[in-house]
């Protein structure tokens, strides 16, 4: 992989959760850009350019969306066919990375055209390995609109 920067947004209300996420892009994927919203209508803001957002230069488009599905204000699903239905968002890959292993929330996330659905594993280790693979693939292999 190169050394090009990636721009990522997580929506991730568990400040532990991001943590791991934001260090093991760090250590796996030298140079992405990593910002952080804690729930879904921060998301949505950032993603729609309102509020604090509103100005491109400070919060420029992502290239790959990681989003739980459990958040505050806005679920993560709300969040994800908000996206998937706006023009000009709709290509970013979205990727849900839940501690849901519900068939229900599997199901509703691939109907809102999620582009993965991944179950945040409770071991550290594997956690931090499926998100270096995960960023691997969606960074390094496949190709980005």
């Amino acid at each position: 992989m190169d050394a090009q920067t990636h721009r990522v947004l997580l929506v991730e209300d568990n400040p532990d959760h991001a943590e791991m996420v934001m260090r093991s892009f760090r250590e796996h994927q030298k140079g992405d850009a990593i910002h952080r919203v804690a729930d879904g209508e921060e998301a949505l803001d950032y993603l729609f350019r309102q509020g604090r957002y509103a100005d491109p230069l400070s919060s420029p488009r992502p290239e790959l969306i990681l989003l739980d599905l459990r958040l505050p204000k806005v679920d993560g699903l709300e969040v994800l066919v908000r996206l998937k239905t706006a023009e000009g968002l709709k290509r970013i890959p979205v990727i849900i990375l839940t501690t849901s292993e519900s068939e229900v929330d599997l199901v509703r996330a691939y109907d809102g055209y999620a582009n993965s659905y991944l179950v945040k594993p409770v071991d550290f280790d594997k956690f931090i390995r499926l998100m270096g693979d995960l960023g691997l693939y969606w960074l390094g292999w496949n190709h980005l609109a």
